[in-house]
């Protein structure tokens, strides 16, 4: 078995592959450990899932937290003896890197790519709702061109919050109207209604600048919220990001000794 660990700013997602089928899965919030925290934390994840950590043959990870890096990856070769692949532009990804400098694509935008590519095809447009919505370009020839970066849903919210002493926090549903006729309802509206606009409005440029319009995944925690808005958004595919690690593996796998 396979497993494949996406580190993001805020959450981390987590699975466990058997072949090609996404066995288990889990978003659990990044926090900062010590490898032997990490390793036990793994082994009682997966000993409560009823997995065998002993099934455990190989590993990758992505990662936007370098300072989790190495903490990681001595806590899986510890505890569940796999020496993790980890994911970089210079892997063998099966995909052109048309960015400049092409190290500073991050790894979660790689995995997106990679996996939108083999299950939607090319040309296409991947959006991950995350700790910074991301716009990532495949053009027709299935080549990573670029993308936007714009703040995400909850650090916007954290940062209204930051600077106003009386507004309530509120959860990130979409609100029956735009119109707010409360102030959690406004608030709501604001964001949801406000970040979806946001979307489409980089999803069209996009479209006009390819000259074509194209399939848009989205991705990431509150995906199936923000597509509900959404006027371009085709697709969700929560999970895409595993898929991506699952995919780079198998054309990096280790040599066995």
């Amino acid at each position: 078995m396979l497993l494949v660990i996406d580190v993001g700013n805020t959450t981390t997602v987590i699975g466990i592959y058997e072949g090609a089928e996404l066995k288990r899965h889990w978003r659990l919030m990044s926090e900062r450990h010590t490898s032997d925290e990490l390793g036990i934390y793994l082994l009682n994840l997966l000993s409560i899932s009823g997995i065998d950590a002993g099934g455990i043959d190989g590993a990758i990870f992505s990662s936007v937290v370098p300072s989790l890096d190495s903490a990681l990856r001595e806590g899986l070769e510890e505890y569940l003896g796999v020496s993790p692949v980890k994911v970089t532009a210079e892997l063998d990804l099966g995909l052109e890197i048309a960015y400049s400098p092409r190290h500073e694509v991050g790894a979660d935008r790689l995995v997106n790519s990679v996996a939108g590519r083999a299950r939607y095809g090319a040309p296409l447009v991947v959006v991950d709702f995350g700790t910074a919505i991301t716009l990532d370009i495949l053009d027709k020839d299935g080549a990573y061109i670029g993308g936007a970066i714009a703040p995400g849903l909850v650090t916007g919210m954290e940062a209204l919050f930051g600077r106003t002493a009386k507004l309530p926090q509120v959860s990130l549903v979409p609100p029956g109207s735009v119109i707010g006729n409360n102030t959690i309802g406004s608030i709501q509206a604001g964001i949801m209604f406000g970040n979806a606009g946001l979307v489409d409005r980089l999803v069209r440029r996009t479209w006009k600048e390819l000259g074509q319009r194209t399939e848009v995944v989205a991705t990431g925690g509150h995906s199936p919220e923000m597509a509900s808005l959404s006027e371009t958004i085709t697709r969700v595919d929560q999970w895409l990001a595993l898929e991506g690690l699952r995919l780079i593996f198998d054309r990096n796998r280790p040599e066995c000794p």
